[in-house]
């Protein structure tokens, strides 16, 4: 399938931009306000007792700013940032060479920490625990562990699928936030942020607009505002109103709710082929040529959160909010009663 510009996953094109427009603060993040006050006070405590943050896990769907907390950590513990992602790290010696490097203080990000292979999960145990660094030295035959000790430093983990870490992993962490997805009136906030950092003026309304097709996800915000902007500025414009922003959206087949072809595809091929469910997820992904996980971890999300789709022991189900939404007549399945 084609590249989605509302998908939550970040793309090439994301990179630059949020570059420019991502805070550096605590006071300059938008939303999340219970993890950002619990954040902002472990960090406080931490520097009173002059000693380096607990562990930080940090999870939830992507998009939400999880990077950029991340980055604020960092910046309101005055450390330096070093960032990895758990694909990356393919072997032991990848991570005991990024560990080895760490200063005082550092902070350490891991992106898609529940990727990282287990055998090199286990080094982290002692880093995270003592602060030291179990190494194997010698051939075959006479091994011997050698212990290096490691400067205090943090690591803040972030993930889109907790369950997926192991509970050994899990339990070392100090501080856990589950980051949710943002209110329309944050995302208002945010793409006005957006509009003075990129020096595009946007009308209430339109940014409204945005906000109410950006499915709860900051990254798709900012992302859709370079769109409309795009769009804006070609018909000779110096700002955003609603016409230019809604001409560009309608263009983008993004609809008023957020979702685009796909999602529209995924719920009526439902619908259209199995009686609008339940269904098991492997006859989805057959139907719409896509993969079970990124169904699940793309495509699915946004769809539960907002009430069109609901799992049930024996499969997916369409609701009768996205009968609506379609424009479709809804027909109670009989065999549905009791689910």
């Amino acid at each position: 399938m084609d590249e989605r510009i509302i998908t939550e996953e970040e793309l090439e094109e994301d990179i630059e931009t949020e570059e420019d427009i991502r805070p550096s603060h605590l006071d300059e993040y938008i939303g999340q306000k219970d993890a950002k006050e619990n954040i902002e006070v472990f960090i406080k405590a931490a520097k009173i007792r002059g000693e380096s943050l607990d562990h930080v896990l940090l999870y939830g769907p992507p998009g939400l700013g999880k990077t950029t907390l991340a980055m604020i950590i960092a910046n309101e513990l005055g450390s330096k940032l070093k960032t990895a992602s758990g694909p990356s790290i393919e072997k032991q010696g990848d991570l005991a060479a990024l560990l080895s490097t760490l200063e005082p203080g550092d902070v350490l990000f891991i992106d898609e920490i529940h990727r990282m292979p287990r055998n090199i999960e286990e080094i982290l145990y002692p880093a995270m625990e003592d602060f030291a660094l179990d190494i194997m030295v010698g051939s075959e035959g006479s091994t011997r562990s050698i212990r290096i000790n490691l400067p205090p430093f943090t690591l803040v983990g972030a993930t889109t699928r907790a369950g997926d870490l192991s509970s050994p992993l899990r339990d070392r962490f100090g501080i856990v936030c589950k980051l949710k997805y943002y209110t329309i009136d944050e995302l208002d906030l945010i793409a006005k942020r957006t509009s003075r950092v990129l020096e595009m003026p946007i009308d209430e309304d339109a940014s409204l607009e945005l906000a109410k097709r950006s499915r709860g996800t900051p990254r798709i915000v900012n992302r859709l505002f370079k769109r409309v902007r795009d769009f804006a500025l070609v018909e000779g414009k110096n700002h955003i109103d609603l016409e230019s922003c809604q001409k560009a959206l309608t263009r983008l087949k993004v609809d008023d709710i957020g979702l685009d072809e796909t999602d529209h595809q995924l719920l009526l091929s439902i619908i259209q082929k199995f009686n609008g469910g339940p269904v098991g997820i492997e006859s989805i992904a057959s139907s719409i040529g896509e993969e079970i996980t990124t169904i699940e971890d793309v495509y699915e999300p946004y769809l539960l959160q907002i009430g069109l789709l609901k799992r049930t022991s024996r499969g997916r189900v369409v609701t009768e909010l996205a009968y609506e939404h379609l424009r479709i007549d809804y027909q109670k399945d009989l065999f549905s009663e009791g689910e």
